[in-house]
């Protein structure tokens, strides 16, 4: 747990003059600037407080108060140590405590101006530490107040380590999380016949990692480069490092990994890449089949289709030798009766059917030779 003070000597527009900002490895749970003049919660988890100590917002907030009026005040003292008499000019304050793999603590009180140390404390001896000769003048000042650098001394041995188990309690759910990163060494040729190996590691959580090149199964530090632990969007980091090798040699390196994710270190080489022989050979003949597929079902359609034709023709050729068949566009009609020298003698036909019935009346066209006339031709229909 760590917290960061910050005290500009002149106003920005983006930039509060004063900001406080809390953190518990590596989120921001609290917060204090000139703007809002109140400590503020900036994680869900840390609301928990105030169940045990309903005071904690209203104590820390005047707390942070009295900081941004003294550090007004550093800023004053320290311009005339360094005879300034103007400009821009920061003063910053980092003090927190660690809970360490092994059991162990530690804790400091760090301060710094216009981004250079200024002065720390050594809580062993409770004396402090100045990075240059102006700092000597706040040496000699704090260390004759012996009764606040023994406080100091308890707040980071116990004070400090009870609330930081304390937060660590309240947000365990993502502070104690871990996430299991991910290796890849990739390559790639440079101009001088070498060629670079990088490891990239992402997506884990904590942020502290261990990575290192082994040549041969030893730590290799010759022509390595690393970049910089990163956050993703998701809360995890990535990172990276790098070593020139000789390709002859490429397979003696590997890169090695340790992290509380992981239940033993990871060593990773570079691996040749699969072939894509076989997909290439999967997509050929997915291609061929679908090709068969689509002519067996052309060839099918067209069979069908010239069995319809045919199956119609017939169908047509069977109409003109029935009864009736529509002719032309003139709507012609042609009868297979054929055409006869005489007139039927439709009146004796007539009388045997008022006689006799329609039974006599077949019998009777049976017997005899009946002519008839076409029917009259229907007038042509013009569209």
């Amino acid at each position: 747990m760590c917290y960061f003070v910050t005290s500009i000597s002149e106003p920005g527009q983006q930039v509060p003059q004063f900001f406080y900002v809390g953190y518990v490895d590596d989120q921001e749970f609290v917060s204090y600037n000139t703007g809002t003049r109140r400590y503020l919660a900036k994680v869900p988890w840390i609301s928990q407080v105030e169940k045990n100590d309903p005071k904690y917002w209203e104590r820390n907030t005047l707390y942070a108060q009295g900081h941004e009026q003294s550090f007004r005040d550093h800023l004053a003292t320290l311009a005339e140590y360094y005879n300034q008499s103007g400009g821009l000019h920061t003063f910053q304050w980092m003090y927190g405590c660690e809970l360490r793999r092994d059991g162990s603590k530690g804790g400091y009180y760090q301060y710094a101006y216009d981004g250079r140390d200024y002065i720390s404390l050594d809580k062993d001896t409770l004396t402090w530490m100045a990075a240059d000769v102006p700092a000597q003048n706040t040496k000699r000042k704090w260390e004759a107040d012996f009764s606040d650098n023994k406080y100091k001394k308890i707040y980071l041995e116990e004070t400090c380590i009870e609330w930081l188990q304390r937060y660590l309690n309240y947000g365990k759910k993502t502070l104690l999380r871990t996430e299991v990163p991910e290796v890849k060494v990739t390559r790639k040729e440079d101009y001088d016949g070498m060629e670079t190996l990088i490891c990239r590691v992402g997506g884990f959580y904590p942020k502290d990692i261990d990575i290192d090149w082994t040549r041969d199964g030893e730590v290799w530090m010759q022509d390595v480069f690393h970049g910089l632990v990163s956050p993703n969007s998701d809360g995890t980091y990535y990172t990276w490092r790098s070593v020139t090798v000789d390709p002859k040699e490429r397979e003696r390196y590997k890169c090695h990994v340790e992290h509380d994710g992981l239940p033993n270190p990871v060593d990773v080489a570079w691996e040749e890449p699969a072939s894509n022989l076989g997909l290439i050979i999967g997509c050929v003949v997915g291609v061929l089949f679908l090709m068969a597929v689509m002519a067996g079902i052309a060839v099918y359609f067209k069979k069908h289709h010239s069995g319809y034709k045919a199956a119609a023709a017939s169908e047509q050729g069977s109409n003109s030798s029935g009864t009736e068949t529509a002719g032309s566009r003139g709507g012609r009609y042609t009868s297979r009766i054929p055409k006869l020298s005489r007139a039927p003698t439709f009146r004796k036909t007539h009388s045997n059917l008022e006689d006799h019935g329609t039974a006599h009346l077949i019998r009777a066209m049976d017997c005899r030779k009946i002519t008839a006339t076409p029917p009259p031709r229907p007038p042509t229909l013009s569209c």
